[in-house]
């Protein structure tokens, strides 16, 4: 599997918002998110930013589904990767990154999306794999 990690422009951010929920054991979980859909958001992702409020992440969304390597270099945040089945579930979660590493972190295998949380956030929720994400576009892959 290639690697290729893009540097992004000065000031590039995510351009759309939207709402993912998760449907846990413990109920409906409700996320604001920033959207990353471009080569260069991707690559951007939370780099540089300081803090993440309380109920917010970006969505890294992917077509067609693919295996996906992440880093968290200049990542100040600590996160939690949650990765998402083109079925749209929950594939499988990274939690608690460590800022600034270069270790890359996979899906295991093919995702339509990544979530990026505030740590500790999956386990707060008791989030696991097989729990359904919901957001427009998600769960339509067989």
């Amino acid at each position: 599997m290639a690697l290729a990690f893009l540097l992004p422009s000065a000031g590039v951010m995510a351009a759309g918002k939207g709402t993912v929920v998760f449907e846990t054991d413990s109920g409906p979980h409700s996320y604001t998110v920033e959207l990353a859909t471009t080569n260069q958001e991707r690559a951007l992702g939370l780099m540089f930013r300081r803090k993440l409020p309380e109920t917010r992440g970006m969505l890294f969304l992917y077509d067609p589904p693919q295996p996906i390597a992440m880093w968290m270099k200049n990542t100040y945040i600590p996160l939690d990767m949650v990765f998402i089945s083109p079925q749209g579930t929950v594939h499988r979660i990274e939690a608690n990154t460590e800022p600034f590493s270069t270790d890359v972190i996979t899906s295991e295998g093919d995702v339509v999306g990544v979530l990026e949380l505030n740590a500790g956030e999956a386990a707060k929720i008791d989030l696991k794999p097989g729990d359904r994400v919901i957001y427009p576009g998600l769960g339509t892959k067989p």
